[in-house]
């Protein structure tokens, strides 16, 4: 991944000469491409449909002139106040006009906190962005990025769209936002209490014939509880009752809702492109019965029910690749670091990539949290092709987090350059693998 910043504000691309010497030397040790946002909030700045791809192009060239590939991410959050954010981008300026008259446009928690990092999947259909939906706004900031860059597109240096669907482009609630004064591992709260999504909860509950439950829980704690500290939550809580079940249902249903449309029209834009959706893993009271940090994101994963299963299948309607993080961080350092956290991020992980894996979609995965050190490089390669899968089945492609002057610093480039070379042989040796497998069933198709 380039640096956050590398593209200013008038979209201009920042230290030219800086980022050619840094990738010549990414070049150098064979890794095979970058990652860059194309921010929103910069593009498309000022004036609805007016987009300004300038400094993209410049950066695009420079790749290809380096003879790299690229990944792109259609970027529809705001960048700024998380975990890594070293600049600030926010939405639109325009959107924000709209947002000042309309608040109703940002997720909002149960006390009426606005969250403005993106936009309530509740206007996904409503014309309330100068005569366009969201999904709208989507489609038209994706058409003219494929118009721009279609050069790059056929010659084959943009080789993956990433799509952006929520806060840090992830397919997930801003449920916890430092903002708000989230810390970790807090459960986080539900962000469902902008009118358009409680018009929606009203519907379904209106569907179900129980007008009272048109209402999001009463007793979900606050953004630093703890699932034992809440009714709904707790062993035994209210998420498990006929509320609780159909709210979660529901909530969870949105999500995957906002993905199916998205993606829908994507793939009308990037037609022939391989598209990808970044799901984040949120492993804090993994193991716990309710798996409350997870429901509140709207992965409704409990204990006794697979959450991730319907995301890959709705993934899988469209063609689109799953890319999961945190495949970096072991349980065990968890368990030292934050005991009370009840995490499992290789539970996680397993359950995740094996849900992508059981409908055939390709997955791919990146760092949750910055990596120099040669124990979270080797969970990378065993979670990239498990020894454990019956099946041999693996990543196909991996992006790491991120190209700075602390990564390509002596002993820590050392580390990573040998992590490329490990990578790229345990994918080359995958890769074989299938073949030989592919091969021993032609030979016994001849035998029989």
């Amino acid at each position: 991944m380039l640096p956050l910043g590398i593209i200013d504000m008038n979209c201009e691309l920042v230290d030219p000469e800086i980022l050619v010497n840094q990738l010549k030397i990414l070049k150098s040790i064979n890794v095979d491409g970058v990652m860059v946002d194309c921010w929103w909030g910069i593009v498309e700045a000022h004036t609805p449909q007016v987009y300004n791809w300038s400094g993209y192009r410049r950066l695009f060239q420079i790749v290809r002139e380096l003879e790299l590939k690229l990944q792109v991410v259609m970027s529809f959050h705001e960048c700024g106040g998380n975990v890594g954010d070293d600049v600030h981008i926010p939405l639109p300026q325009w959107v924000m006009e709209i947002g000042q008259n309309n608040p109703e446009i940002y997720f909002t928690d149960r006390e009426g906190r606005r969250n403005s990092e993106c936009l309530t999947w509740g206007i996904d259909k409503e014309r309330v962005l100068r005569g366009r939906t969201a999904v709208e706004v989507y489609f038209d900031y994706m058409r003219s990025f494929r118009v721009e860059f279609n050069e790059f597109f056929v010659d084959g240096i943009i080789a993956e769209i990433e799509v952006g669907l929520g806060p840090c482009g992830e397919l997930r609630y801003p449920t916890y936002p430092a903002k708000h004064g989230w810390k970790y591992p807090g459960i986080g709260e539900f962000q469902c209490y902008d009118k358009y999504l409680m018009k929606s909860l009203s519907k379904a509950a209106e569907a179900r014939g129980h007008l009272f439950w048109a209402r999001g829980p009463g007793n979900a704690g606050s953004y630093n509880s703890t699932p034992h500290e809440t009714g709904f939550f707790r062993d035994g809580g209210e998420y498990d009752s006929y509320y609780g079940r159909f709210f979660l249902n529901w909530y969870s249903q949105v999500l995957i809702d906002h993905g199916d449309r998205v993606f829908a029209l994507a793939n009308l834009a990037f037609e022939g492109t391989c598209i990808s959706a970044k799901l984040s893993g949120i492993h804090w009271w993994y193991k716990t019965a309710s798996h409350a940090a997870e429901l509140t994101a709207g992965f409704y994963n409990p204990s006794n029910r697979d959450g991730y299963a319907p995301i890959a299948a709705m993934l899988k309607k469209h063609g689109v690749a799953l890319n999961f993080t945190c495949v970096e961080l072991r349980t065990v350092d968890q368990h030292e670091d934050f005991p009370e956290a009840l995490a499992d991020p290789e539970g996680l992980v397993w359950q995740v990539l094996n849900a992508a894996w059981d409908v055939s979609i390709l997955v791919a995965s990146e760092n949750a949290l910055p990596c120099y050190d040669r124990e979270g490089y080797n969970k990378i390669l065993e979670n990239a092709k498990p020894l454990n899968d019956p099946d041999g089945r693996h990543l196909s492609a991996f992006t790491y987090l991120r190209l700075s002057p602390v990564l390509t610093d002596g002993h820590n480039f050392i580390e990573f350059e040998r992590f490329v070379k490990r990578m790229h042989e345990l994918l080359y040796c995958a890769r074989r693998e299938k073949y030989r497998y592919y091969y021993i069933l032609i030979f016994r198709m001849y035998v029989s």
